[in-house]
């Protein structure tokens, strides 16, 4: 953990590993690689950026229905207020964790995010290599338009996970499995509320699903398995769509024959068959991943709470989260998508309350045997700060980064994992902490609900 010495003192000097960000910031005399440090900013400022595209910036920021659920999810956060204590030394601090045995700078991961091509020429690999060089696991999407392979080369020697849109033929699953376990991806992440794609409006009206077209289906166009069953050869990596990506020109193409387009339809019309297409998993399905993978077993897309009374003191019994704990699964990432699945779904911060406070659950995270993740609605140092205290391990960053990826790419990723780390690590000293372990599950003694 770096130090803060006489020589490097100076006004708003803080110690710890992501604070010094805030003075490079300021000393660099120009604005931030992805425009500003404030994600509504860099939203804004993603949306300018793809203006002659804009179903590729709605993709991302689309929500279920109303957008009630993306509406629940950040208002969930004002509900509980910090609560700082002074006059305490944490002038050194580290939020440095463990997760599976394998200790992380800080209690961060990259959200799985499908697709990114449509935000940027590098898509995945800009992401991947800001990740690998600040050593922030990332976690590459089944929806990703460059391959396991690729990824994991830009990715390097950094920590990384696989999340699964699970095929219907076992064989392909399995393909899938080994190619992420030889490419170094140590957990496997099971998306399991988005058997079928929710009511997306903004998709709807644009008539925009570039997996129609191939784009965000790399995996399986890379898959000896599935691409020999359609008779074809895998795709090269070097063989991706066109940036910035013209949904409109291809489907001209496809209607004059082009053979590339046709295939790509094609090829797009059988991965559907595969996945995301309304085929529902249980949780006996759960077993056959059990058996066929050796590292940590993840289920995301877990909010299910049956609370005996609103206070988090009462007894919680949380049904999913236990299944998961009786079928072998090592962690679960509290999520709903980004409110992009179910409308008027539960907020993910409430779900987390609830959840955590099951004492199945907390004596399976005291064992060490069982982690909850968070995600859905993390946009600041505080919402860290909150989704830890409530008793996350860990929390996935989602949306943001992939507006600061179609600002500025690879360096507005890098920029913005620091910029919010940077805000976490002053908001956990500036409140009178100086570990995770001194907040973690804490909720009673570091905050209050208003």
């Amino acid at each position: 953990m770096a130090t803060t010495t006489e020589e490097s003192r100076s006004y708003g000097a803080a110690s710890g590993r992501w604070s010094g960000y805030m003075g490079q910031l300021i000393a660099s005399k120009r604005p931030p690689p992805m425009s500003s440090v404030d994600p509504d900013k860099i939203e804004t400022a993603a949306r300018e950026k793809l203006k002659d595209s804009p179903a590729s910036f709605n993709f991302v920021f689309s929500t279920a229905g109303s957008g009630e659920t993306y509406r629940n999810n950040r208002a969930a956060f004002s509900r509980w207020q910090i609560v700082p204590r002074m006059l305490r030394d944490t002038s050194q601090r580290s939020i440095e964790t463990t997760l599976f045995g394998t200790t992380i700078p800080a209690p961060l991961l990259l959200a799985p995010i499908g697709c990114q091509a449509v935000l940027h020429a590098d898509a995945e690999l800009a992401t991947a290599r800001a990740a690998g060089a600040l050593n922030i696991p990332m976690i590459l999407s089944g929806a990703t338009s460059r391959s396991i392979e690729a990824v994991a080369k830009a990715n390097g020697a950094s920590h990384r996970w696989y999340q699964l849109y699970w095929p219907v033929d076992d064989a392909i699953t399995l393909s899938i499995l080994s190619r992420a376990k030889n490419s170094g991806f140590s957990a496997l992440v099971v998306t399991v509320d988005t058997m079928a794609i929710g009511w997306r409006p903004l998709d709807i009206d644009a008539n925009f699903l570039p997996f129609t077209h191939s784009l965000g289906i790399q995996v399986a166009l890379s898959d000896p398995v599935f691409m020999k069953a359609q008779g074809f050869e895998v795709d090269p990596d070097d063989d991706i769509t066109e940036f910035p990506y013209d949904g409109v020109k291809f489907e001209e193409l496809y209607l004059k024959g082009d053979k590339k387009a046709t295939r790509a339809v094609q090829l797009a019309r059988a991965w559907g068959q595969q996945a995301v297409n309304g085929v529902f998993r249980t949780w006996e399905h759960i077993k056959f991943l059990r058996q066929n993978w050796e590292g940590p077993l993840i289920i995301k897309g877990i909010v299910n709470v049956q609370a005996s009374s609103p206070s988090v003191t009462a007894m919680s019994v949380a049904l999913d989260a236990e299944d998961a704990i009786d079928n072998g699964v090592d962690g679960i990432v509290v999520s709903n998508h980004g409110g992009r699945q179910v409308d008027g779904s539960i907020s993910t911060l409430l779900a987390l309350e609830h959840i955590t406070a099951s004492p199945k659950v907390k004596a399976a995270q005291a064992s060490g045997k069982f982690a909850v993740l968070f995600d859905s609605g993390i946009r600041s140092g505080a919402d860290i700060f909150r989704a830890i205290a409530l008793g996350a391990q860990a929390v996935l960053l989602g949306r943001t980064y992939a507006y600061a990826l179609a600002v500025a790419g690879q360096e507005g990723v890098e920029s913005y994992i620091k910029s919010i780390l940077a805000d976490f690590e002053l908001t956990l000293g500036l409140s009178g902490y100086r570990s995770i372990a001194e907040i973690q599950g804490k909720a009673g003694e570091v905050m209050i609900k208003a």
